[in-house]
């Protein structure tokens, strides 16, 4: 394996204490495994930024770690909503500081995790967000299923047209998102505040060199979720809301089960096939979220063997140079003094 570390415009805070770490990058790319090897060596915590890894059972769709995996090392924010409930990233936010603060209390490092672009600015910028109002949506709703998406995002570009312009035309759940806010605020905040570089954060990006690598390793992935149960998994689901839930019904892997089990594919490998692509749509949607970042620090690899096995061991060699640079404990915990 070839590692190509690229660092990003941001400070790693001039030798300040680290306080916050942050693990970026597609799906697939290796975060979880590489921030259990840098929470063990480092002293640290994990809190949970994958927006679907909060929901309770959809473990083996999302590839969350089971817990004799994670050696020891406290994961927060897994496991906190049911499947029935709606996506909620203020509510996210807050849960996320709360948990930092607490590690921070306990003495220990904090590693925010995960992929979730929106999820992990609301904690790292202080996005926030308008509120909701159930009406409004439940209407909002209805009138997507009735016409589609297409006139909702019409509707959004007469009264929003840079927030029309950020959506596309067939994500009917941002759009019905979009035109709440505008009933609501009567205007769309369109554009994320810009990252800020601060003493003691420093995000940290895993990718592969090529995007044929990632591909690769996503296949992988999809083949060992079916292959490892998540037909069943998704039946379980079924049984508890699924269906109900307007988020976790649309989760990559879930959603293509369901359709499989509409009718709306053939069998069992169209639905695995389908999956493959709608991943590999996303891990490319993900590196554009986080190339527009200038704090995250890239570390790129070539991945010849297609495995975390392979490729943690020179990862975290290379996070903990990188951190090492600027900050004196890691550089301890690399030589041990």
């Amino acid at each position: 394996m070839v590692l190509d570390p690229e660092s990003g415009a941001g400070s790693t805070a001039g030798g300040a204490g680290l306080d916050l770490l942050a693990v970026v990058g597609p799906t697939a790319a290796g975060k979880s495994a590489l921030a259990i090897e840098l929470a063990s060596r480092l002293g640290g915590e994990i809190v949970n930024a994958d927006s679907m890894q909060l929901y309770r059972g959809m473990d083996i769709g999302t590839a969350k770690v089971p817990p004799v995996e994670r050696h020891g090392v406290p994961h927060h924010l897994l496991d906190i909503w049911d499947v029935d409930e709606p996506a909620d990233v203020a509510r996210f936010a807050d849960l996320s500081r709360c948990a930092i603060a607490g590690i921070r209390a306990r003495g220990n490092l904090p590693l925010l995790v995960g992929g979730s672009g929106l999820y992990l600015s609301a904690v790292l910028d202080g996005f926030q967000f308008p509120g909701t109002d159930p009406m409004v949506r439940a209407r909002l709703e209805t009138e997507l299923a009735a016409h589609g998406p297409r006139a909702l995002h019409d509707r959004l570009a007469a009264v929003a047209p840079e927030a029309a312009a950020s959506i596309l035309a067939s994500n009917g759940r941002r759009l019905v998102r979009a035109l709440e806010v505008v009933e609501l605020t009567g205007g769309v905040q369109a554009v994320l505040p810009r990252p800020q570089a601060r003493d003691g954060l420093v995000v940290l990006g895993i990718d592969t060199s090529e995007p044929a690598e990632l591909d690769a390793r996503i296949e992988q992935r999809v083949i060992a979720m079916f292959d490892g149960g998540l037909p069943g998994e998704v039946r379980a689901l079924v049984d508890a809301g699924l269906r109900r839930g307007r988020t976790a019904s649309r989760a990559l892997g879930y959603r293509q089960v369901l359709q499989w089990w509409d009718g709306l594919l053939a069998d069992e490998s169209e639905c695995r096939a389908l999956t493959v692509r709608a991943t590999r749509r996303f891990a490319r949607r993900q590196r554009s979220w986080f190339r527009r970042d200038p704090r995250v620090r890239w570390l790129r690899f070539t991945d010849l063997a297609g495995s975390d096995a392979a490729a943690v061991p020179a990862l975290l060699k290379a996070a903990l140079a990188e951190l090492a640079a600027g900050h004196k404990p890691v550089a301890a915990a690399i030589t041990g003094e």
